[in-house]
């Protein structure tokens, strides 16, 4: 089958393969058909969708709402590759899925209002359905209610009208959204289980999401939370979004930034 793509923007190895083993696990991929591409690291380039099943869009320390003077030469680069990107997935209705930093990324992108008034600490919260999103491909089975991961410093308050709201939760109202019919983005983590977000507490724990003395007790809450549910959307998003290469295709182009 044609890949999927998973853009990461963590430039500390151990968040950063924790995330790519993650999306592996949960989505039940393969590393021959989920290549990462690192963009803190190296330019996107171009991207052909035809190459492609799918993109996903994992999570990372950039924010959308950071004022524009004190983001890094990196971050507005890694900005305009992914404005460029969304404009021919949203062109196309292309499959893509962006979770937590692509929620503002997509947001943005797309006319929402992202900004710091419903950031939500590290933790598991409840995550409700709408009733879009019970009805939605990827989200229906899922219980009307789950717990999943989230630790995020903004969030969207305000959607734009032609934006689909799948799920909310009650210190952030929008945790899920759809364009189109296959351009999607989450606010939780459907790739975290509680060692994934241990992983990142330990990462991350001078970032500014908590006090670096709460990372134990973070960690402790993690192993007692009950988030078993979200992997089922990468799983499902996978099965759903899979293409086979045409006959006599071989493995296609490899781009020069491929990665394991």
């Amino acid at each position: 089958m044609k890949p999927f793509l998973l853009l990461a923007i963590r430039a500390e190895d151990a968040a950063a393969d924790n995330e790519y083993e993650s999306f592996l696990a949960f989505a039940g991929l393969g590393e021959r058909d989920l290549r990462r591409c690192r963009l803190e690291r190296r330019a996107l380039g171009d991207v052909d969708l035809r190459d492609w099943s799918g993109i996903l869009l994992g999570g990372g320390p950039f924010n959308s709402s950071d004022p524009e003077e004190s983001k890094s030469p990196v971050q507005r680069r890694v900005e305009a590759d992914l404005r460029g990107l969304l404009e021919k997935v949203i062109g196309a209705d292309f499959p893509f899925l962006g979770a937590c930093y692509g929620i503002g990324t997509l947001g943005s992108h797309q006319g929402a209002v992202v900004d710091r008034r419903y950031a939500e600490p590290i933790g598991a919260v409840p995550v409700t359905l709408t009733r879009a999103g019970r009805r939605d491909p990827l989200l229906r089975g899922l219980p009307a209610t789950f717990d999943a991961f989230v630790g995020h410093k903004e969030a969207i308050s305000r959607l734009p009208r032609h934006a689909i709201l799948l799920a909310t939760a009650p210190a952030c109202p929008v945790q899920a959204f759809r364009i189109g019919s296959h351009v999607y983005a989450t606010q939780f983590h459907p790739e975290l289980d509680a060692a994934g977000l241990c992983t990142r507490i330990d990462v991350y724990k001078h970032a500014g999401y908590f006090e670096p003395e709460q990372a134990g007790e973070l960690k402790a809450q993690a192993r007692r939370s009950n988030v078993t549910h979200p992997p089922a959307i990468l799983r499902r998003f996978a099965q759903r979004y899979a293409r086979g290469e045409p006959a006599g295709a071989g493995a296609g182009r490899q781009p020069a930034w491929q990665e394991h």
